[in-house]
């Protein structure tokens, strides 16, 4: 089984910046990439971030590019989210997934679908 556990969440004024944590323990040797997402109030969950285990290779959302930063520790099975230049637009649960199995050319890694397990979220919540 495994195991999704994020933190870091808070309570942060607009311009400043939080980084977020999330470690994937139990049966994780196969996983090929971890992403982050988010759901504020009243709307849909929304991607934010992915990156690959192998090679590093980061995906994010246009809304968060060149604020936020996905980062990966492969020894300790963690990835981070740098976030800076917080808005208030940004205040919503933060998820942390995990994808269990290799990568299939075709995967875009910003769809729900193509996790297999989720964090309990940690909540962000910036002020103006």
């Amino acid at each position: 089984q495994v195991q999704v556990v994020e933190s870091g969440g808070g309570l942060v004024q607009a311009g400043g910046s939080l980084r977020l944590s999330c470690a994937a323990s139990g049966r994780t040797f196969s996983s090929s990439y971890m992403g982050w997402f988010r759901q504020a109030p009243g709307k849909e969950r929304e991607f934010v971030a992915a990156i690959r285990w192998s090679g590093g290779i980061t995906y994010y959302a246009d809304s968060v590019k060149g604020r936020f930063t996905i980062s990966r520790d492969n020894a300790k099975n963690t990835v981070y989210l740098q976030m800076n230049s917080l808005k208030p637009d940004d205040t919503a649960v933060y998820y942390c997934a995990v994808r269990l199995t290799a990568y299939i050319p075709g995967n875009t890694l910003r769809s729900v679908s193509e996790y297999d397990y989720w964090g309990q979220g940690t909540q962000v919540t910036v002020s103006s």
